[in-house]
């Protein structure tokens, strides 16, 4: 059996390939620690050694980082899938059964802010579906309580605000 860093590395490049979508650092280190596979942060580091050799790639929010594999990275795990065990596998399996939906509904919709030169705040709402853009609206704000408000109800009305548009644009 390999050692147990690989594993984890290999466990995630499992877990990202399996989806079509991005998954949160939350979501791949709720995998290992419910199932007690190793700490938190050697699971930040495995993500980092990761990114580091370019097998996955990162895109930051304001409140969590996700993940997706590399063409490198699916051509490493074909290399090493035999190194996983079937019980990891099925572990994966049984933990996408149970969150896939809610995981890839929360990737899905997007929100992040940041500081615009010369003053206040630009905030980045995105609807995604399959890595692809069905929705991108960048909107200034004066400061950082209304970025964060933004950010926080995007999550709960972005359908409305997406037929809202839809609605009125397509006439």
């Amino acid at each position: 059996m390999a050692e147990p860093n690989i594993i984890y590395k290999i466990t995630i490049l499992t877990m990202l390939d399996k989806v079509d979508f991005q998954l949160s650092n939350t979501q791949i280190s709720n995998f290992f620690l419910e199932n007690d596979y190793t700490d938190y942060f050697t699971i930040q580091q495995t993500l980092a050694d990761l990114s580091g050799a370019q097998l996955i790639r990162e895109e930051y929010t304001h409140n969590n980082t996700h993940y997706s594999i590399t063409d490198t990275g699916r051509e490493t795990l074909n290399i090493l899938q035999d190194k996983i065990t079937p019980g990891i596998l099925e572990d994966i399996e049984l933990f996408f059964q149970k969150n896939k939906i809610k995981y890839k509904n929360e990737n899905s919709i997007l929100s992040n802010y940041y500081k615009s030169m010369p003053t206040g705040f630009d905030v980045r709402c995105q609807i995604k579906e399959k890595g692809n853009s069905i929705l991108d609206l960048t909107l200034h704000v004066q400061d950082v309580i209304q970025a964060q408000a933004i950010c926080k109800n995007w999550q709960d009305r972005y359908m409305d605000v997406y037929a809202y548009l839809a609605d009125n644009l397509i006439c």
